[in-house]
């Protein structure tokens, strides 16, 4: 099938072309709409020192203690996410585990702040989890690590605003899915008939003139 077929093909089944998509797009709007829920992110951040302990003046930061400190982040981050940190962290908050909020930890190579984040479908839980998150990583990190301190820069702050589901983006991943499908089954519909649609095809699989075509006979009323 050539391209000239292939847009002929699909012009005269513009209709489901067109038809397939819009049903695929409007399911799934009515499905993320009515059946899913919005999602909240709540964000704090933590902030890793550590101080030279020969120097005199304990609030002086050598250069060493800033690069001991950007490695030692990506340690605290590995460690926010453990399941040590989500267990005391569930038990401080007198839940059986964390299974209902989704966790992502986050530390740049650049800097010494880790960002902890937590998303549920309740605004005023997700500030809860993340403060006692950062708390309990914090704890662990002096315990564990041997740290002096990891300071909580803010706490937590109530999200107004959901941050999820992204609907618009499954709406076009749909329509686009549907539009695919639609291209699908025309073409293969197409594939399968194997009946004679004009004076061309019939000459090309027998090898013989056509002598005459009769009209498409209208039925009467």
């Amino acid at each position: 099938m050539s391209l000239l077929d292939l847009m002929n093909l699909l012009r005269k089944k513009m209709g489901v072309i067109i038809a397939l998509p819009l049903a695929c797009a409007a399911v799934t709007a009515a499905c993320t709409f009515f059946l899913m829920e919005d999602e909240y992110t709540s964000e704090v951040q933590l902030y890793v020192l550590t101080q030279s302990n020969t120097s005199q003046d304990k609030s002086y930061v050598s250069s060493s203690d800033t690069a001991a400190s950007q490695q030692l982040a990506n340690d605290i981050a590995v460690l926010a996410g453990s399941n040590t940190v989500r267990t005391a962290t569930a038990k401080a908050l007198n839940m059986s585990s964390l299974s209902r909020y989704s966790l992502n930890v986050k530390s740049a190579s650049n800097n010494r702040v880790v960002t902890l984040s937590v998303t549920a479908t309740d605004p005023n839980s997700a500030k809860l989890v993340a403060d006692q998150l950062a708390k309990q990583t914090s704890l662990r990190s002096v315990e564990i690590m041997g740290l002096k301190a990891v300071n909580i820069i803010d706490e937590a702050t109530t999200p107004t605003k959901p941050s999820g589901p992204n609907r618009p983006i499954y709406i076009i991943v749909a329509l686009l899915a549907g539009l695919l499908a639609a291209v699908a089954i025309v073409v293969v519909s197409d594939m399968l008939d194997t009946t004679v649609k004009s004076r061309e095809q019939a000459e090309s699989l027998y090898g013989l003139p056509i002598l005459g075509v009769l009209p498409e006979m209208k039925k009467v009323k």
